[in-house]
Parts: structure tokens; C-alpha cells; sequence
């Protein structure tokens, strides 16, 4: 997100809010900040949470939905979140023109399938599957061609039950479901696909009847299993769209309408949005988007969090998007090993880039800016900082220090130039011994402009 004077606006509303609010200092919504971000997909692999969003650009065209590839967000305690960059684009499927709406990818059998939807070359909608040996890709088209096409095949959510059986939900503004084959990129024939039949009783009512019928459900479904008990959650009701959800004893329903879940979003919020969810670490996470960063619209979103907890009869409540998000930590970031840069719970200015050989890595650093680390668990202490950048002019300083951006000063990194801003070098100072868990911050110090490049960091 490249519009820096209003990213400085944005950051002093915060200072400002920061100061009334006594939770201000836990702000964690929305959770992407370098780039806006939709549609958010978590998937639990390994112990780790991996985020899969759609990307609005920063530029929109014809004052519409622009979107051309997919992202990837990864973490380990919910709270900071790794920046894997783009992982693919519409143009993996040759046979697309363009539209990278909302997807999700599930792990089966070693792979990892990504079920997207986009615009065939000859207008019609598809939903194709992309395929990778790891959860951050690369990804490629699995079959070659679309797996389903048909006006409104869009926003697939996919679901394997306990007893193997892969499920495949889409569409708008109805929806349909298949049984997918255990290959997971073919689906059983017999049914074949299904249509739900949308009644007020399985999905709720809506004043404003479409396609003949008054049943709120519209777009964007999540299905899951918890307990014995199996929910779809999707957007409902219309534009402006609330959060809504029904559940079965079955994958395939009959399906009874529960409630809303989240009621449309008043301040800071799209026209649209988009559920997500996950169990971790024996919590329950709503992932949805809003449209709070600065500049935010319809057509530019940010995906947020919010934890939860199931009613004692397995309903869901009515939940509240806040600012504060995911206040406790689900564990402690480890700082004595190598950390991503681009690993982080908060920034203000700075932004990520990737390339093929350093990957992702922090860039566009201007003097002022920071970035926050929550969670950092310093053991006994530590005695050094390393640090791998780059910078191809004047450089400058970053400042550690612990608690808030003003606060204790750990030491101070003096960061020369390196003849090149894809020269690393890896530079340390000493540090200041502290003891315990603390939030980390990387203040950053400089004359005029870009200072440099940073990739990884470590305490010794």
C-alpha cells in the first residue's frame, strides 16, 4: 500500500486513539497493514496458521473490484504475522483473463489445493484448482482447465469430513456443493452438483426478494465441523452485508438458519464481507474484512480477527469487530533465532517487497516509521543484535527498544551504506539485558527518504 501521507494520518488518528482509549496500546485490527488485503482464508498445517487473502490493489480501475493474484500470511501465535507475498496470480490458469476473488486451500496427501475463483477468457465464470508441494507455493493449475463454470461460481470453500469425503461449497447469489474425489481436482458425478434450495428456514430472511426468493444467504460461504455438528457461515442479506451462519448434522444439510453473527459494519466497513474460521490452540477465530486502513473502501479492504467462544449448545454468538482484535497472544515469539523482518503485528510506513532470491524483505523504511513485534519472549537476556540489510545510500539507525515505540532503549543499530540496496550485510550491536516477555519495537532513524532495505533479525 504505496500511499504513505495518508498512512501518516492514519498513524497519528492511532497516537490520538492510543491516548483515550486504555486498550489503544493493543491495537491488532486490521491485521495486514503494507497492503490491502480481502477474503481472508486461515488454514492450520503443522502448527502454524497460514493466511490466505485476496489483494486489492492500490489503484482501482473503472472503480471496481481490481485483483490480480493471491497472498499468503503465516503465524504461530496469532498475533504477529509472516508476509509471504504474492504466491500466485490469475495468470497460473491460462485459460483466465483475470478476477482473483476469494479462494481457499486445504492440505490433502502432501499437496496443498487452492480452489480459486476467476473470469474464463470467454467471459464465464470458473473456479479452478492450484496445486503445491508447499503451503506458500509455487502453485500451479492442476487440471489445465476450470474445474467448475457457470454465472456465479465464485468463492469455493472447501471441507474434508472425518470420514475423508471432500466437499466443495460456491456461488452467488445461489448456492451449490459437490462431493469432491479424493484425487481433490474431479468431483463425484452421481449427484453431481447440487443447488441448495434457499428457503428462509435455512438460511434466513431478507426484505428484498432476489432471484425469486426472500432466504438472506448472498455470497462468500465457510463450511466447517465442530464437535458432531457442521456450519456454513456467509455473508447475507444484501449490500451492505452482514455475517450469518446455519448448521446440519450433515455436510450436505438440511441446513437451519442459526443468526447473524456479525451485523454490518458501520464504521470502517465494506459493503462486503467474508468469514474464516479456525480452531487453534483450543481457541475459535473469526477472520473477516473491514475497510479501516487509510484509504480503505469497498474495493480496498483489510482482513481482522476476533476471538470467540461458542454458546454452551454450539450456537454462535453475535460477535463485534474491534480495533483491539486478538488481545492475548497463543504463544511467545522465540527471538534467538533467525526472525523475518517482514514478521511482524503493527507498523506504521513501511512496506514489503519480494524477489527471487532474498525473498520477502522490509522496504521503503523513512525515518520515524517502526515496526512492532509482539510477544517477544527474551528468556534470561540477551547481550547482541544481528541484523542482514541493505542500503544503497545513506542508510541510518534502528532503534530497539521494549513496551511502546517510546519506550526503554535496548541499543541502537547503525545501518552504513552497503553499495547496493540487494547488498546484504549482516551488522549487530550490543543490547541492553532485559528478562521476561515484552513487545518489540524497530524505531527507525534517517535523514530524507529510503534508508535501507531489511531482511532478518536475531538477539545472541
Amino acid at each position: 500500500m504505496k500511499n504513505k501521507a495518508l498512512i501518516k494520518v492514519f498513524a497519528i488518528t492511532v497516537f490520538i486513539l492510543l491516548a483515550i482509549l486504555p486498550l489503544g496500546l493493543n491495537a491488532q485490527n486490521p491485521i495486514i497493514q503494507t497492503n490491502y488485503t480481502a477474503d481472508p482464508a486461515p488454514m492450520v498445517h503443522n502448527g502454524t496458521v497460514y493466511l490466505y487473502t485476496s489483494h486489492d490493489e492500490d489503484k482501482t480501475v473503472r472503480n471496481f473490484f481490481t485483483m490480480n493474484d493471491w497472498r499468503c500470511y503465516s503465524s504461530t501465535d496469532m498475533v504477529n504475522w509472516t508476509d509471504h507475498g504474492a504466491i500466485l496470480s490469475y495468470k497460473v490458469f491460462e485459460w483466465s483473463r483475470g478476477d482473483a476473488w476469494a479462494g481457499q486451500c486445504i492440505y490433502r496427501n502432501g499437496k496443498f489445493y487452492y480452489y480459486l475463483p476467476v473470469n474464463q477468457k470467454n467471459g464465464e465464470n470458473a473456479i479452478g484448482v492450484a496445486v503445491s508441494d508447499s503451503p506458500t507455493g509455487p502453485f500451479k493449475d492442476a487440471i489445465g482447465k476450470p474445474l467448475l463454470s457457470g454465472y456465479g461460481y465464485i468463492d469455493p470453500t472447501v471441507f474434508i469430513d472425518d470420514n475423508s469425503q471432500a466437499y466443495l461449497y460456491w456461488g452467488n447469489p445461489n448456492l451449490w456443493h459437490v462431493k469432491l474425489n479424493e484425487d481433490m481436482i474431479s468431483y463425484n458425478q452421481e449427484p453431481g452438483i447440487v443447488k441448495e434450495d434457499l428457503k428462509d428456514e435455512n438460511f434466513g430472511y431478507r426484505a428484498k426478494k432476489i432471484d425469486n426468493r426472500t432466504a438472506s444467504y448472498e455470497e462468500g460461504p465457510w463450511l466447517f465441523k465442530r464437535n458432531s455438528k457442521y456450519y456454513l457461515l456467509y455473508p447475507a442479506g444484501g449490500v451492505p452485508e452482514h455475517l450469518a451462519y446455519s448448521s446440519s448434522t450433515s455436510a450436505t444439510g438440511p441446513w437451519v438458519y442459526g443468526d447473524t453473527i456479525m451485523h454490518v459494519i458501520k464504521e470502517g466497513g465494506a459493503f462486503t464481507n467474508h468469514p474464516g474460521y479456525i480452531e487453534f490452540k483450543g481457541k475459535s477465530y473469526l477472520f473477516y474484512h473491514n475497510a479501516a486502513l487509510p484509504d480503505g473502501s469497498g474495493f480496498k479492504r483489510s482482513v481482522c480477527i476476533e476471538p470467540f467462544t461458542f454458546n454452551a449448545d454450539g450456537s454462535i454468538p453475535l460477535i463485534t469487530p474491534t480495533k483491539e482484535g486478538v488481545k492475548e497472544s497463543a504463544g511467545n515469539l522465540n527471538p534467538f533465532v533467525r526472525v523475518e523482518a517482514e514478521t511482524f503485528a503493527w507498523e506504521e510506513g513501511i512496506e514489503t517487497a519480494k524477489d527471487e532470491e532474498t525473498g520477502v524483505y522490509v522496504t521503503d523504511i523513512n525515518n520515524g516509521e517502526y515496526i512492532k513485534v509482539r510477544s517477544v519472549d527474551f528468556g534470561k537476556g540477551a547481550k547482541k543484535f544481528e541484523a542482514s540489510v541493505a542500503s544503497a545510500l545513506q542508510g541510518g539507525k534502528i532503534e530497539i527498544r521494549i513496551d511502546e515505540k517510546n519506550g526503554s532503549l535496548l541499543g541502537t543499530l547503525e545501518v552504513k551504506n552497503t553499495d547496493g540496496d540487494q547488498i546484504w550485510k549482516t551488522l549487530s550491536c550490543k543490547v541492553n539485558k532485559v528478562k521476561g516477555v515484552h513487545d518489540l519495537f524497530f524505531v527507525f532513524k534517517g535523514g530524507e527518504g529510503n534508508l535501507f532495505n531489511f531482511d532478518w533479525w536475531k538477539l545472541k
